[in-house]
This record gives structure tokens, sequence and C-alpha cells, in this order.
């Protein structure tokens, strides 16, 4: 696909979980994900393309994960695995501040902050569909958290709603070294039309 392709009338930015639990010292997660987000220099890739493609005009879509309040998964007949231990850790907990913005990347004016998420997919039971539809965007460029969860979920589910995705294999992080094999070099490619670096989605967003 040409490089000149991510115009900013169809394109948007999806970008998942910028919570503090996930990408700030003190966060619940970020021990977890601090080794691969500094091997790939995440937070400096993260700045890099959010800043590009607000230059490029093309529209940012936080795509939120609940945030956790008390009460929430009890009586659910099957909550996943993950699910029961994000409720035990209280992860993105509601009025905390891990769950609030990573601070470079609060919604600005003229971003959509999409219904939050139970599971993995950006896509189910919210409005995100809608938004992109409403405002004709065919093209997804997906960054965030984590690469082998909601990124591989929501991308996937992008493609099968038909839109072009981008992966940007540098702006996520995962546990591993294994989950990011997984999710970029095994799985990405059987549903993403693109998997690019932030230097190469740069030069596309510049060159377009």
């Amino acid at each position: 696909m040409p490089q000149s392709s991510y115009t900013r009338e169809r394109t948007a930015l999806l970008f998942v979980d910028p919570y503090n639990d996930f990408l700030s010292d003190g966060g619940k997660l970020w021990p977890l994900v601090r080794d691969v987000a500094n091997e790939v220099g995440l937070l400096e890739n993260l700045r890099t393309i959010t800043a590009a493609v607000r230059k490029a005009g093309i529209r940012i879509f936080i795509v939120p994960h609940r945030r956790w309040e008390p009460g929430d998964f009890e009586n659910w007949d099957h909550p996943s695995p993950y699910q029961l231990a994000s409720a035990k850790a209280q992860t993105f907990a509601k009025g905390s501040w891990g769950g609030e913005w990573h601070p470079d990347f609060k919604p600005q004016p003229g971003d959509i902050v999409v219904k939050e998420h139970w599971g993995g997919s950006g896509f189910a039971n919210t409005d995100l569909d809608l938004q992109l539809k409403r405002q004709g965007i065919v093209q997804v460029i997906v960054i965030g958290l984590l690469a082998n969860t909601c990124i591989e979920t929501t991308s996937r589910c992008a493609m099968e709603l038909g839109y072009h995705v981008t992966l940007v294999k540098d702006a996520t992080a995962a546990f591993s070294k294994e989950m990011m094999r997984s999710a970029h070099d095994l799985n990405g490619p059987t549903f993403a039309h693109r998997i690019l670096t932030t230097a190469e989605l740069a030069a596309a967003l510049q060159n377009r």
C-alpha cells in the first residue's frame, strides 16, 4: 500500500489504554512491561507518533480499558482469569492515579474518548465502530498496551469489520519478548495489513 495512503479524512489513530498504571513509574503494571518498553523505546515512540498524527491532522481515538470499580465481575458466570487478576489488583481503578491518563497522552481538544472496554477488544460493547464510521474512517493505526492482548484483539476486530489495520511494533509493549514476538511476528501478519516501526510510520505520514 502506498505511503501516501494515510489521509487525514480516512485515517484514525487508536491509542489503547494510555493509563498511568501501564506507562508511568509507580503504575501497577509498569514493572511488568518496563523491560520491553525500555528496549523498544515505547514512551518516546508514543510521543513521536501522537505528535506526527496531530501534525498530519489525523484524528486520535482514545480506546480505554474498564476502570475498575467495586463490584466489577461479581456474580459473573465466567469472567476470564485476566479479568479476575485485574479486579484483584484493582488495575486502572476509577478515581485513582493509576486510572488517570499518562500526562503526556491526555486527550486533547478534538480527540474522541471511546467507551471503556471490559475485555481485550476496544470494539466489543463500546461505541468505537460507530464513532469511526461517523467520521468516515476506513484505516486505523493501532498503538498502546498490551501487544498480545488489547492491541491484538482490537486490531483483529478492526480487520473483521473491514478496516485497514496498521500495527506499530515499537509503539506497544508486553510482559515478555516472547509475547511481543508472538504478537508481531506470528499473529500480526494474519490480520494486519501493514506492520511498521515508528520511524517508518512517521516517514509515511510526512510523505503522504
